[in-house]
């Protein structure tokens, strides 16, 4: 069983990488601290912690554009989820599929 504690000896939130699981594109980046993270265990969907709002989210409550994990990984130095999902409708609040749609190069 991992660890959960060794995510977050650097900070109480890590950055979380939300990935399609079948076409492999980038979703969005978000942040989780401990609970949310259980929460996104226990639920089997993506739950968040907003910096801004300072409160818990859980992606697509209101919108229906839920997240469905497939899988969380851990990067090499415990401070970097990869979470794979089933993504329902768009990713981005603005209603793209992804956030990443701004091409600067």
């Amino acid at each position: 069983m991992f660890d959960m504690d060794s995510l977050f000896k650097k900070s109480e939130l890590i950055p979380a990488i939300i990935q399609e699981d079948s076409t492999g594109e980038v979703l969005m980046l978000a942040y989780m601290n401990k609970t949310s993270l259980q929460k996104t265990i226990d639920s089997g969907y993506t739950w968040f912690w907003s910096r801004s709002r300072q409160e818990y989210w859980n992606k697509g409550a209101t919108s229906g554009h839920v997240q469905r994990v497939i899988s969380i990984c851990a990067d090499c130095d415990d401070d970097t989820l990869l979470i794979k999902v089933e993504q329902t409708g768009a990713a981005c609040h603005t209603g793209s599929h992804s956030c990443f749609f701004k091409k600067i190069v």
